[in-house]
């Protein structure tokens, strides 16, 4: 089976059975091989529609007399691919769009209802005739937002509290982008020129960017990542940009005792064993085995010998008392300021899964800063932007523990306030969204 629609509507199924969307996708790209440009159909297709979830049932619901929720399962996904094709994929030609949906519907239990897909679609294309956007949108900002970029509402009211109307659009917009893809150089085997000019030779274009000296940016498709030049040999590693900032501003110095308690997959684990000059000890700890082989991997490729693998729960290593210069609490979060990398993100995460998360964070945070030596640093960060997961974790551990204060980014990046803390905003700064903050231990607790 070759048609790329169609193996888009066999992993969509499985989302909707709760599968996540990156492993039905690569469920199904493993057992059909498919040629580059319908793998890359097949991809957008996949994602696009689970991202765009809200924005298409919306669609349904204004058009058809049963709501999204009544249409059967299989039905409402064949429609998601139809829509999706016709609002968001302008390559597309319409005609394809609405022939492909109509044949899904004969080939998948529906050819009694083709008639209907067929009238829905073109009832949809008549309405963009006339207007260019064709749906009705409430006056509500919250609602409006949400149907028209595809997000929940508390996520929106989350953002809107923070940032305003406008402002909350565009950081929608940029959620709904595809993802980049962004390099690390390490520095250790090789240098930003020599990477930068074997991927000219190769015919590959990549961007510096600003403020990050080991950065580099793909731009276009490039095909496997293991075959770029470079990876073999370590020159590289794939992280985002902002992740990049987090090493950065623990500032680790070669000769360091450094623990990172959330460590796997080891991205921030091996940059700071880049900065340290891979001279000094770094403990990266993680409670999932089979996560941390990707780390032990990772640090093999990049020939990285002063990272030693420590599987379990950072709140259970009575060891690590008061042993590290640096301590990094890349704490497991919300993910809000990663959405764009993970589909489903936004359909799995809840207000009660942000409370039980926030709770947790409290928990390490308490923990992991018995590791740091009186004058040591820990770096708080998360990938989400959510204040109850960030600001507000730190004001109460700070209210709680008067012998650790907040030291400002010796750089200037992203939205530094006044009290010292980094948020990188991802339509202000062009990357993902985080939250960091560095706190020094000054005395030792009473």
């Amino acid at each position: 089976m070759t048609n790329p629609r169609q193996l888009a509507f066999i992993a969509l199924k499985e989302v909707h059975k709760g599968a996540y969307a990156d492993v039905a996708l690569d469920r199904v790209l493993q057992k059909f091989k498919l040629p580059d440009h319908d793998r890359r159909l097949m991809t957008e297709l996949v994602y696009g529609s689970v991202r765009r979830q809200r924005t298409l049932d919306a669609i349904i619901d204004q058009l058809a007399t049963k709501k999204n929720q009544q249409q059967p399962k299989d039905l409402r996904t064949i429609l998601h691919l139809g829509f999706y094709q016709l609002r968001y994929q302008e390559r597309i030609p319409v005609s394809a769009a609405v022939n492909t949906t109509v044949e899904l519907a004969k080939e998948n239990g529906f050819p009694g209802l083709t008639g209907f897909v067929n009238g829905l679609l073109r009832q949809y294309l008549r309405l963009t005739e006339k207007s260019s956007e064709p749906l009705k949108l409430p006056e509500n900002p919250v609602e409006k937002l949400g149907i028209l970029h595809s997000f929940p509402n508390w996520i929106i009211e989350v953002w809107l509290s923070q940032l305003g109307f406008e402002e909350t659009e565009k950081l929608c917009n940029w959620m709904n982008q595809t993802p980049t893809i962004d390099l690390r150089v390490n520095i250790l085997r090789s240098s930003l020129i020599e990477v930068e000019s074997a991927f000219a030779s190769a015919g590959i274009v990549v961007k510096p960017i600003p403020h990050l000296p080991q950065a580099l940016r793909l731009i276009g498709n490039n095909g496997a990542i293991q075959n770029l030049p470079g990876f073999d040999e370590g020159w590289w590693t794939v992280q985002d940009s902002s992740a990049q900032l987090v090493a950065h501003l623990l500032d680790p110095q070669p000769g360091n005792v450094v623990i990172d308690v959330c460590a796997a997959p080891g991205g921030k684990t091996t940059h700071i064993a880049e900065l340290m000059g891979d001279k000094g000890k770094i403990y990266a700890c993680d409670k999932t085995a089979s996560r941390l082989r990707k780390l032990k991997e990772n640090a093999q490729r990049l020939h990285l010998q002063s990272i030693e693998i420590c599987i379990g729960d950072s709140r259970n290593l009575p060891q690590f008392y008061n042993t590290a210069d640096r301590v990094l609490l890349d704490a497991p979060c919300s993910g809000l300021g990663t959405m764009h990398r993970h589909a489903d993100a936004r359909w799995r995460q809840t207000p009660d899964s942000v409370q039980e998360l926030r709770q947790l964070q409290k928990e390490l945070l308490s923990h992991n800063a018995t590791f740091v030596k009186t004058g040591g640093v820990l770096v708080y960060a998360t990938c989400t932007l959510h204040p109850a997961e960030n600001e507000e974790v730190i004001s109460e551990f700070l209210a709680t523990n008067p012998h650790w204060q907040v030291e400002r980014p010796s750089f200037d990046f992203g939205d530094i306030s006044t009290s010292g803390w980094l948020k990188v905003w991802p339509h202000q700064q062009d990357m993902d969204g985080f939250f960091m903050v560095r706190l020094r231990k000054t005395k030792d607790s009473e």
